[in-house]
């Protein structure tokens, strides 16, 4: 599928100058994210990189039990597939889909050899990766020291910043996964956010509904981690897509 240039919604590649993503255009082709649609699999080697457009995509590693626990999450603002950028083609977590969207996918070995001819490109996801792991020690830190509220409230603004509207898909499970949380707490906590007027939740959909004071009831982590991200990949909107590349470059090089 033809893509036009216009159809920059992920943030990474609006940090692309227009030389660079004119070499990637052709190579990509529009994938939906369904709910649970399996973008890799464990130790399973990884074909295709993702870049989202909307929906959220859940890093998940299994105990042997087979109880599943949600170590990173990747929306717009990323990719999926950094085992690839790191010079590997497996991985022991599997990336699946918890709120649904698209995304533009790519051939790994494609990706890899487009890695390999741009500066800029491996800048960008250089950036994204050192952000992704921030991300992930915030959320640890989180889950030893803040309230399921609070945590809540966090994720919550998390996948809103990652979707189009206020309203969008969220299971019971994929929050219970993210906080570490059974399911009866989940429920409890979405139900006194219901009666609080900053949500609706139903059938496992939410509309946010007042931003504001959801965003006063999370944790500090939310603006610590959307800080740490608006610093390391700045905000494409201010800035030539060409200024904003060479400065990446030059910053990390």
């Amino acid at each position: 599928m033809v893509l036009a240039t216009e159809q920059r919604t992920n943030r990474l590649l609006t940090l692309l100058s227009d030389h660079d993503y004119e070499r990637l255009r052709p190579h990509f082709s529009v994938s939906r994210l369904d709910y649970r649609k399996v973008l890799y699999d464990a130790r399973r080697e990884i074909k295709n990189v993702y870049f989202p457009i909307d929906g959220v995509a859940s890093l998940v590693l299994e105990m042997r039990n087979g109880v599943g626990v949600e170590v990173g999450t990747i929306g717009s603002e990323g990719m999926v597939g950094i085992p690839i950028v790191l010079g590997d083609r497996h991985a022991p977590s599997t990336v699946y889909v918890q709120v649904p969207g698209q995304a533009l996918r790519m051939d790994a070995r494609m990706f890899r050899q487009e890695l390999k001819r741009s500066p800029t490109l491996h800048a960008v996801v250089l950036r994204y990766i050192h952000a992704l792991f921030n991300q992930v020690a915030q959320s640890a830190a989180c889950a030893h020291l803040h309230k399921v509220e609070q945590r809540c409230c966090r994720w919550l603004l998390m996948t809103r910043d990652r979707m189009p509207s206020d309203e969008f898909l969220l299971t019971q499970e994929f929050l219970g996964m993210m906080l570490g949380v059974r399911r009866p707490s989940v429920s409890l906590t979405m139900t006194d956010l219901q009666k609080a007027g900053l949500i609706e939740y139903s059938r496992g959909r939410v509309k946010i509904l007042d931003r504001k004071r959801l965003q006063k009831r999370a944790c500090e982590c939310y603006k610590i981690s959307k800080l740490e991200f608006d610093r390391l990949l700045g905000d494409s909107s201010t800035k030539p897509r060409d200024d904003k590349s060479r400065r990446l470059v030059s910053e990390i090089g």
